[in-house]
């Protein structure tokens, strides 16, 4: 049973600037690393940590370790969807001689956090930024307290949603039935393609 909790953060001017910044390098980190994947044909997260983590955290000291490493994260998890969904055209196991396309990352990309980057204690919700940590009042409504309580989580997300304000999405994922009214994220109701999933801060290059 897989759930998604999304908190919207109320941010000031000064934090939501600062929010931007974090994502804007975070994106460039991702830039970074892509050709690394495209030339390579390596996108498993272990062996781009040992291959690449020493060298980012060099040329983006900024970003703080654990932020590189999520960086590294969002990368392959990009790429495992492009190179080996099997709708894709770029599917490695097609064995096609071409190169593989290379993966660009925008400025509206998600920022990834973990337990290291992130914490909620009571009522308070402390994230990483280049500046120090930010922090925010929380109010969890009580059938979301039991999802956090007793679910896994899997995956944080901070987006920009259209109205221009910052959201944290928890994906949480239970072996079994939770106690609570909150409804579980729905299946997918059909196969989707490669087009349909990717989602649209990733564009897919091609090289003539």
């Amino acid at each position: 049973m897989k759930f998604i909790i999304a908190i919207p953060l109320d941010t000031r001017p000064e934090q939501y600037a600062r929010l931007c910044e974090l994502r804007a390098v975070f994106a460039q980190v991702c830039n970074h690393l892509a050709p690394a994947v495209q030339a390579s044909r390596i996108w498993n997260r272990v062996t781009l940590h040992h291959l690449h983590y020493h060298a980012l955290r060099e040329q983006f000291p900024g970003l703080g370790s654990q932020m590189v490493c999520n960086a590294i994260y969002a990368v392959s998890k990009m790429a495992r969807l492009v190179y080996q969904h099997p709708k894709s055209p770029y599917n490695v196991a097609a064995k096609d001689a071409r190169p593989l396309p290379l993966l660009r990352f925008a400025e509206s990309c998600p920022v990834y956090f973990d337990r290291h980057t992130l914490s909620i204690k009571e009522e308070q919700l402390s994230l990483f930024t280049m500046d120090g940590r930010m922090h925010f009042e929380l109010t969890l409504a009580p059938a979301k307290r039991v999802v956090f309580a007793q679910a896994k989580l899997r995956e944080i997300a901070l987006k920009e949603r259209t109205d221009q304000r910052f959201e944290l999405s928890f994906y949480l994922e239970s072996e079994g039935a939770l106690v609570t009214n909150l409804q579980p994220s729905p299946p997918p109701v059909k196969a989707l393609s490669l087009a349909e999933i990717v989602p649209d801060y990733v564009s897919v290059e091609v090289t003539p």
